[in-house]
This record gives structure tokens, sequence and C-alpha cells, in this order.
């Protein structure tokens, strides 16, 4: 059986376990959320929303005890834990507050006589799947679209986050939801295969690993599941002009320091042209040597440890592995249990593994190009399309870079930027669908064909 136990990062030690579900918890709690599905998706929508705004209201009277939850599990600073809670409680109330314009029909202009729209009603029980770095994030981007629009979720959080997979649990009954409306599992993969191949499973959607994507897909193709997934990332971060350096540089350490390295969409891949590599790459470099890894309750804390002593030695590896195959390590590679020194590696060529590898934790890759065209070469270079981020001053040229970016997102002359209205997924290997914004909403649904003579 999967273990669920909180393991502190800050000191390796087990602190906390969690029984995980025998079968019979599992069909039990599929049960529930078929159960509740019938009440809940006829329900008012305005009460639907009512709700979604108590289930915000207690993530952020609760917000103290959530984050120390996560720092805990995760090892999350605290000041980005408290943000990670603070933004989840916007993603659920921006979904209260557009309620009728989520679920208001869409009149189609026909031809013939008569009238047609299209409805959108729930579909049934959604398995939400998700990942340790953004425990509370990922959750609200997923369960509250869906639970407004009427459908009920199972909820598999990852083992080492049974305590806030609990705690948010908890928020959902608290707020008044039915019960069955939203299920934690501490449930096995096995378990969950079985889960989503149920009849009364209607979607799943993934947050996670390549591997695991692709394992969820199998299933769910099998049984003819929909299935959202958003997967790794290895976001290309390009500068062709400024006309202020250090504010690059603050952009692009950021970017890459967010979360102690570990967000799916971060920067890690630095493209600059010619006629600045230089100086950014002194710049960034002198900034990543100068960051160090802090226990994340200090008050400086900026980077803490990695989710785990496990992470922290598979990215030691991957940047060892990639100074062996010829590349050139400016600062850092270096670990002391889960804590990671920010390192900057350059001179990476497309037959060096971590070309196509995603260094999940505080590491960059620095390349030089000579103009536009090669940048967005190496930008489009790899498997990955998740998000991308490009610097310049020319209005024209960002236009037309954005344009051939291959990436779900392209932020322009900013960084962490995301927002509950702003849609979030991406293309090829960082797989498929959207979250947040409009378009969340609109994965889980029948957009029924309403026609009437």
């Amino acid at each position: 059986m999967t273990q669920y136990a909180v393991t502190d990062p800050t000191t390796g030690e087990v602190v906390e376990t969690y029984p995980s579900f025998d079968d019979e918890a599992v069909q039990r709690a599929v049960a529930s959320a078929d159960d509740a599905f019938a009440g809940w998706r006829t329900s008012p929508v305005a009460e639907r929303a009512a709700a979604l705004r108590r289930v915000a209201a207690l993530h952020r009277e609760r917000r103290e005890h959530l984050a120390d939850l996560i720092v805990r599990e995760m090892g999350k600073v605290r000041e980005g834990a408290l943000g990670e809670v603070d933004f989840a409680a916007d993603i659920i109330d921006w979904y209260a507050d557009h309620a009728d314009e989520i679920l208001a029909d869409r009149p189609i202009d026909i031809a013939g006589d008569g009238t047609a729209v299209v409805r959108k009603s729930p579909i049934g029980v959604l398995l939400g799947v998700m990942p340790w770095n953004f425990p509370y994030y990922q959750v609200a981007r997923f369960a509250a679209p869906n639970l407004l629009v009427g459908n009920t979720v199972l909820l598999k959080h990852a083992p080492q986050c049974p305590s806030s997979a609990a705690a948010i649990e908890r928020i959902h009954r608290d707020a008044g939801l039915p019960d069955g409306a939203y299920v934690n599992l501490y449930a096995s993969e096995d378990q969950i295969a079985t889960v989503i191949a149920d009849r009364r499973v209607q979607g799943v959607s993934l947050t996670g690993s390549e591997r695991a994507g692709a394992a969820v897909a199998e299933v769910a193709g099998r049984n003819l599941k929909k299935v959202v997934l958003e997967l790794g990332g290895s976001d290309p971060f390009i500068l062709l002009s400024t006309d202020d350096l250090d504010a690059v540089v603050t952009a692009a350490v950021d970017a890459r320091l967010d979360n102690s390295g570990q967000s799916c969409n971060a920067a890690k891949r630095f493209i600059v042209v010619d006629e600045l590599f230089d100086d950014f790459a002194a710049a960034f470099t002198d900034r990543m040597r100068a960051t160090r890894a802090l226990p994340p309750t200090a008050d400086d804390a900026v980077l803490g440890p990695l989710s785990s002593e496990q992470a922290a030695a598979r990215l030691e590896e991957q940047v060892a592995r990639a100074v062996q195959q010829g590349a050139t390590l400016l600062t850092g590679g270096h670990r002391d249990g889960a804590f990671f020194e920010p390192t900057v590696l350059t001179g990476v060529t497309e037959d060096m593994d971590v070309w196509n590898e995603e260094l999940f934790g505080p590491a960059a890759v620095l390349h030089r190009v000579r103009d536009e065209h090669e940048a967005v070469a190496i930008a489009n270079g790899t498997g990955f399309g998740l998000g991308s981020y490009l610097f310049t001053t020319d209005a024209d040229q960002a236009e037309r870079v954005a344009e051939r970016i291959d990436a779900g997102m392209v932020y322009v002359n900013l960084v962490l930027a995301d927002s509950p209205e702003l849609p979030f997924g991406g293309v090829k290997r960082s797989g498929t669908g959207r979250e947040l914004g409009l378009l969340g909403a609109d994965e889980f649904v029948n957009k029924k064909l309403i026609r009437t003579r």
C-alpha cells in the first residue's frame, strides 16, 4: 500500500503517518460522491456559489494553520505558503463570483426557424490526482470550477501531503457542502486505476510527472474517460532587448527560485542574445550564488529545502551528469540533505541528457543566441510546451516571437503573473486541457445543444 506520511524535508524526520484506504473504503468514497451528485447537480447555482465563498473564507480564516502544514510537509518557505493559501482562496472566490457568466446559456444564430442554445451541465463524479508542490493551489484550480458547475470531486493528493489533504476536505465539510461532494482519498496507484475505470467516474484531472500522466491517460483512454493533464515544463526565458538589465535579472532569478525552483512553469532555460549574454550571465550567476538555502521558517528565507532528500539527490545527479557530458558549471551543483545550492549551467547542447530534462529545483541553464530566430528554435527545441517568458523592448518583435513559441502560455516582460482569470496549461509533453479562468470551467461539462422549433 502507498504510505501517506509527513516527512519534514528540513530534518528528514517522519513526523506523522496516515492510514491508507483499503479497497472497501475506496468503494465507499466513490459511492458517496456518486450519491451526492444527484442532489448537488440540481441545487441552485447561487447555492453552490455561496458554498464556494464559504470554502474561500475558511481558507483565509485558517491560513496560518494551513501554511504551517505545507511548510512541514514539503518545506515550502513560509511566506510562500501563506501566499499560496491566499491565492487558492482567490481562485475559489473568482469562480463563485463568475458563476452566472460561466453557466449562462450560449445562443446560436441559426439558419432555420426557432432557437438554439448551448447549455452547460455537469457530467458526474470526477477524480483529481494532485502533486505535492502546491498542495492548496492545485486543488483549488481543479475543485472550485467543477464543484461550481455541479460535479462532485474525489481528490487523491500526493502521499507526502496527507495533513493538508485532510485539512482541505474538512474545509469543504465545514463550509456546508453535502457529504460526498468533496471526498479525500488516501489511495494507492492500483486503487486509483480502479477508480478511473469505475463507471460512476466520468473524468480525471492529473497534475504531475510525465510518467504519471501517461499511466492515468492510458487507463482513462481504455475506459473512454475525459482526461486533463498538466505535466512537466522546461520553460524558456528569452531576453532579446532591454533598457533595464538589472530588472530583467531580478525577474529571471525570481522566476527560477519561486517555490524553491519546484514549479512546473518556472523559467528554467535562459536564452539571451549575444550582445546581452555576458552581462546577464555574470549578474544572474552572482545573484544565484548569493542566495542561500535556509530553513523555510527563517524570516529572510527565499529558498528552502527541496521537497525531500530524494528530490535533491535526483537534481544533484542530473547536474553532475550534465557536467560529465560537457556542460560548464558556473555555480552550485551540490546539496546538503534536502537543501540544494542555486546552480547555473551553460554550454548545454542537444546531445546532452539535460537538454530534454526538467530540472525541478534551483538549477538554471543559460544559452547564448545570435538573434530571435535562434532563440525561438532553442525555446521550441524540447518536448515541453507549458509556459514561456519573453523580454523585449520592441512591441512588434514581442508579437512576432510570442506567436512562434510553442507553449500554452507566453508572458511578455513579466513573471509570476498567474491569476485566477488566466487559463493555465500546455502543449506537447506538458499536457492537455486547461485550468483556471473560463476555460478551466469548460473541461468537464456537457455542452448540450438545445434546438427548438
